[in-house]
């Protein structure tokens, strides 16, 4: 337990504290928190894009009329939890891909000049292995990735039905 002076010192040093200066330091002190980025509830800057999430979250507020302010807000954690869903999927697919040794970046690139592959697939390709490798560090400590991927991935499929079952009478007035 803290002393009550311990916390007025820890006080006075927080005032003293400047944080970082530069625009990068701050950039970079704004990830501070995360660990491996599969639990952040909306976009990850610098590894995902913005413009995908509400492209992608506009394509699920379509699918449900929510005339309540209850209603939007399960609409929105429905795509939430469904993009966290995506991520998962892609950083299983990397870690899978990093543990055979097949680069898929390479394999899609060459795809993707032949005109077969949207470039959006391989961003999402290119930030799904940056988030594998943050992972992978993360999973260190334990060392079971799969593991842990596998309970975060229970979790939101857990969180999703049940938003579904909360969305299905608005769903079904709607029809």
């Amino acid at each position: 337990m803290t002393s009550f002076r311990q916390l007025e010192a820890n006080r006075l040093n927080a005032l003293r504290s400047t944080g970082p200066r530069t625009e990068e330091g701050k950039q970079r002190s704004r990830l501070n928190a995360v660990r491996h980025g599969l639990t952040a509830e909306t976009v990850i800057p610098n590894l995902e894009d913005a413009e995908d999430y509400k492209a992608f979250e506009a394509t699920i507020i379509a699918d449900y009329c929510a005339e309540t302010a209850v209603a939007r807000e399960l609409v929105l954690r429905l795509a939430s939890l469904l993009w966290r869903l995506r991520r998962a999927t892609g950083i299983e697919t990397q870690l899978f891909a990093m543990e055979a040794g097949a680069p898929l970046d390479r394999e899609r690139c060459h795809l993707v000049d032949q005109g077969q592959v949207a470039r959006a697939d391989v961003d999402f390709q290119r930030s799904s292995r940056q988030l594998s490798y943050c992972f992978i560090r993360a999973a260190r400590v334990d060392s079971a990735v799969f593991e842990r991927l596998n309970q975060y991935e229970a979790r939101l499929w857990r969180q999703t039905v049940q938003i579904l079952v909360a969305l299905d009478p608005i769903k079904q007035r709607r029809a």
